[in-house]
């Protein structure tokens, strides 16, 4: 395990934000509150004011809300490709890689927040990039409702790869935190099943819902970092496994195999709670044989690459999930 030391700080924007809100009690929260509260920031996320936080998009991409239907429920996906050029060509481009995004928050969240980078992967790889806007946690909806949603957007956009304008031979996922164990156990999901993923990208990722979950040195030294608290984690927990169900089922640290998977990079805010989940998912990827670039971003927090206003890392994080990509997607 890489060591922290204790003189590490987070960036100075992250401390300002952090002194300036208040933290509620997660976990003394009734349901009406926490359905309140996630529509509260959820508004806030997609304001326009959000971006001096959450960055601005990239005028090579455009973006637009569609309307999915999923076996017995409809689901909204953002969906990000490259502008057309001068004049409309290229508008109606065609194969065209897919990656499919799922983003972090748990029991609160939205695709809005992560606009900056997957605009800027579909203008720069190119690609199409779909992001889910998955069901959120409360005490009716478990983690595995969202778990179902990643998987069934990926599997209906590569079903349909004609009407989405990508290449099914040229997929990738990519999630961030409760999105990266969505991703990731879409990736198992994927190979279990004979769909073809070239990579998956899994940025600051909660991989572990089992009792031990808890037990890493991230977990108690990093404890009140200002971007995830454990806290956040225990009612996480509490909403994602309900009594009586095996957090095992959605913790990809604990899958059986774990081989054969598309090769994988790992990145790593060393500020931050589940750091620990992230190296050993690397760990455990290798030694089934599963290629994981592990990258660690010194003095980053939980949820940095949706905060490139106010943590400078998320930029060099981006530049490297471009690289990664657009090596695994070619040709």
């Amino acid at each position: 395990m890489s060591e922290v030391t204790g003189t590490e700080r987070p960036p100075l924007g992250v401390r300002l934000m952090h002194a300036l809100g208040k933290e509620p009690d997660w976990l003394a929260m009734t349901a009406e509150e926490l359905v309140t509260l996630r529509d509260a920031v959820n508004r806030k996320r997609e304001s326009r004011l959000a971006r001096v936080i959450s960055g601005f998009p990239d005028r090579g991409a455009t973006i637009q809300w569609q309307e999915m239907a999923l076996p017995g429920r409809g689901l909204r996906v953002r969906v990000y490709r490259p502008s057309p050029g001068r004049g409309g060509e290229g508008g109606d481009r065609t194969g065209l890689p897919l990656v499919l995004h799922v983003h972090g928050g748990g029991f609160v969240g939205t695709a809005v927040q992560s606009d900056w980078v997957n605009s800027h992967l579909a203008a720069r790889l190119p690609a199409v990039v779909v992001s889910v806007e998955h069901r959120l946690l409360d005490p009716e909806t478990p983690l595995s409702a969202a778990v179902d949603d990643g998987w069934d957007v990926l599997r209906q956009v590569v079903r349909h790869a004609a009407q989405w304008g990508i290449d099914p031979a040229r997929a990738a996922v990519f999630g961030e935190s409760t999105g990266a164990m969505v991703t990731a156990l879409a990736a198992i999901r994927a190979r279990e099943s004979g769909l073809p993923l070239r990579a998956q990208v899994l940025v600051n990722p909660a991989v572990d819902l089992t009792s031990t979950g808890f037990e890493y040195a991230s977990i108690s030294r990093h404890a009140h970092s200002p971007t995830l608290t454990v806290t956040q984690m225990r009612l996480f927990q509490r909403l994602a496994v309900p009594p009586g169900t095996d957090p095992r089922a959605v913790s990809p640290l604990y899958a059986d195999d774990l081989s054969g998977l598309a090769p994988a990079l790992v990145m790593v805010p060393t500020i931050d709670p589940v750091a620990d989940h992230g190296r050993c998912y690397a760990e455990r990827l290798r030694a089934a044989g599963t290629p994981a670039r592990l990258t660690e971003y010194p003095g980053a927090t939980h949820a940095f690459l949706s905060m490139p206003g106010v943590v400078p890392h998320a930029k060099a994080a981006r530049a490297e999930i471009v690289e990664f990509l657009r090596g695994a997607l070619a040709g």
